[in-house]
This record gives structure tokens, sequence and C-alpha cells, in this order.
């Protein structure tokens, strides 16, 4: 079995471990935001070892929506490459734990219905989109 690889940023590192360290039941909120965020564990494309991350909790459809908005950067969050290098992935949500496949969308009309989906649960992916010049990657995550 692979090591897990704790995230290098503080907070990050300190959501993950509060989520998964209280089974789902603490850090289910983004910090201080309120907004409800998802813990996404997946599998690094170099390393391969195990990767775990807090996303924005975008449901549609009983499936969940993943969004590289990196703060609007000039680069993709790491995680984007390692979902398309492999796509299984685990996502808790809350106390549920769920084996889900991820598959990137890249073609409209799905991608606008998916990004209008996230942008309505968190509005500065509009901003972080307008920042950058990279089409900010959307992935869906489906039941397996």
């Amino acid at each position: 079995m692979a090591d897990y690889i704790p995230p290098t940023l503080d907070w990050v590192r300190e959501q993950v471990e509060l989520y998964e360290g209280s089974g789902g039941t603490k850090g289910s909120t983004l910090r201080d935001t309120g907004m409800p965020c998802i813990i996404v564990t997946h599998i690094g494309n170099k390393t391969g070892g195990i990767r775990k991350i807090p996303l924005m909790r975008v449901e549609v459809d009983g499936n969940y929506v993943l969004i590289g908005s990196y703060g609007g950067r000039e680069k993709n969050p790491v995680w984007v490459y390692n979902l398309r290098a492999n796509g299984d992935v685990k996502i808790r949500d809350k106390t549920e734990v769920h084996k889900m496949r991820v598959r990137e969308v890249t073609e409209d009309p799905e991608r606008q219905r998916l990004w209008d989906a996230g942008a309505a649960v968190f509005p500065p992916y509009i901003e972080y989109q307008e920042k950058t010049a990279r089409k900010i990657p959307v992935f869906i995550a489906e039941a397996v």
C-alpha cells in the first residue's frame, strides 16, 4: 500500500487532519467561510503516494464537481495532473466516504453546466477565471 503524503501548505494539511481525524464530524467547512467542503483522496502521478485535498462541495445529480481554480494562479494545482493520470478517487463528504471515478469535462454544454453549479456554490470561481489566461479545469466525480 502506498504511503500518505500530507499537503505541504499548513492550512490545507490542518484542514485535512481535522476533517479526516474527526471522521468527518469537524472541518467539513472551508476554514472560516462556513462553506461546505469535501476531501478528495487520490494518487500522486509522480510519487504514487496517497494525496488528500479539500475542495469545495459542489454536488450535481449525486455526483461531485471538482474545479481546479487554484485561486486564479497561472498554473493548475498539482491535483489536476494527479486526477488526469488516475481517476480513481475516494471522496469524503462529512461522515460518508464514496469510491468514485473522476473524468475531466472539457466540452460544453456539460462543462458550462458544471462550471455554473460550482460558481453558484462558490462565487469566487468567477473572479479566479477572470484573473488567469488558462481555462480552469472542471472534473466530475461519479459513483463507480
